[in-house]
């Protein structure tokens, strides 16, 4: 459904129709910034490889094939742009930014105790992830975070399925070895607050 979906909106947009383009975004913005955070160091680097995917996007549509499916196509532009991006950014010293969570507002949501810790294994989740071999992030980011088939991922990597199964099996492993590492740490913290 959501393939013929995108054929429609793709027919639309090759006509010109700003509203299948609007349409194209809503349907698929957020899985690509999510796709793109694997890659690149802040949310901020993430925003600006989606806008450069939606303008490739742009300049490519009226030379767009259809022999792959649009979603296809979009994830491929994305995650060749955050790649690269990546590489970029892992040359240069990132500056802490600051996100919606800073907000004093949030801060009322919850005690600043969760909402650091929160925080925290978020980045450690991110940073994880980023430290993966890149066919393992990729495969991980694709099924796990945005929810992909194995089929999807498998003609999206050209990748044979037992390959996809291994890749996605070693990152998940690697992860939550880093997530028992990170707990455990986080246990004997609180056994030393405890005691002291």
């Amino acid at each position: 459904m959501c393939d013929r979906d995108d054929r429609e909106l793709l027919a639309q947009l090759q006509r010109g129709d700003d509203g299948a383009f609007a349409a194209l975004i809503d349907r698929h913005d957020a899985a690509l910034r999510r796709t793109a955070l694997a890659f690149v160091s802040t949310a901020a680097s993430a925003d600006e490889v989606v806008q450069d995917t939606w303008l490739a996007v742009l300049a490519g549509v009226a030379g767009f094939e259809g022999r792959s499916s649009i979603k296809t196509w979009l994830f491929r532009i994305a995650i060749n742009r955050a790649k690269t991006r990546g590489t970029r950014e892992a040359r240069t010293v990132p500056m802490p930014e600051l996100d919606d969570t800073d907000a004093p507002e949030r801060w009322n949501a919850d005690t600043p105790k969760h909402c650091l810790l929160r925080k925290e294994l978020s980045s450690t989740i991110e940073a994880a992830i980023r430290c993966l071999p890149e066919r393992q992030r990729t495969v991980v980011v694709l099924r796990d975070a945005l929810g992909w088939s194995a089929d999807e991922v498998c003609s999206e990597l050209d990748l044979h399925e037992t390959n996809q199964r291994v890749l996605l099996h070693r990152a998940r492993a690697r992860l939550r070895a880093i997530l028992e590492h990170y707990q455990g740490g986080r246990d004997i913290e609180r056994r030393r607050a405890d005691a002291g």
